[in-house]
């Protein structure tokens, strides 16, 4: 493997891992690119999937790049012909957001056989989540109180959860390789967004 890209780290390694994943590789790191201007580049992770709608297969990629200011995050899907255009074609978006907007970064990893773990070894499976205030998704179930004879009416209680962005990465599908760059992406920017948070030094 390239070395630059396993650091996780440089321009160079980036289009080295958008290429490497196939999938329409001068389009996305053209839109990546633009994205991220001239700014040097803290870490980055490159993530396809491949889902299954009716008879059709379709691929999409993510990718996540940290610079010392943004968190850049780039989409894109491929479409079949359709009544609307009729050969098949790809949509590229790409979303700046500044470090400080950053609400949370969420990591959930799925370890096998617990009781005999040994510090250092790779999850199974991880699960990124990453929440900057775009998309909120609220939770809400009727109140109630402790008596069990109760039966006014007590309203809503519920949860409000940032969730903009999820990716779930696993060493059975995606490589021991991919499990091991979403950690280091992951550590990466939260130790980035906790440096913002706490602001410059007194």
């Amino acid at each position: 493997m390239d070395p630059m890209a396993k650091s996780g780290t440089t321009t160079q390694g980036l289009r080295t891992a958008i290429e490497r994943s196939g999938y329409y590789p001068a389009l996305v790191a053209e839109a990546v690119e633009a994205a991220v201007g001239g700014e040097p580049i803290s870490s980055y992770l490159v993530h396809q999937e491949t889902t299954f709608d009716s008879n059709e297969v379709r691929r999409h990629v993510t990718v996540l790049v940290l610079t010392g200011n943004r968190f850049i995050v780039s989409h894109t899907d491929e479409q079949a012909a359709d009544a609307g255009s009729p050969s098949p074609y790809a949509t590229t978006s790409t979303e700046s957001v500044k470090l400080s907007g950053i609400s949370s970064v969420v990591l959930s990893r799925v370890v096998a056989n617990p009781e005999s773990y040994t510090p250092g070894t790779l999850p199974r499976e991880v699960v990124l989540t990453i929440g900057w205030g775009a998309v909120s998704r609220i939770d809400l179930e009727p109140a109630a109180c402790g008596d069990p004879n109760c039966d006014s009416d007590h309203g809503y209680t519920g949860n409000s959860t940032a969730d903009d962005l999820s990716l779930r990465v696993s060493e059975a599908g995606d490589g021991p390789e991919a499990v091991r760059q979403t950690l280091l992406f992951a550590q990466a920017l939260s130790e980035a967004t906790a440096a913002t948070s706490a602001g410059p030094a007194r």
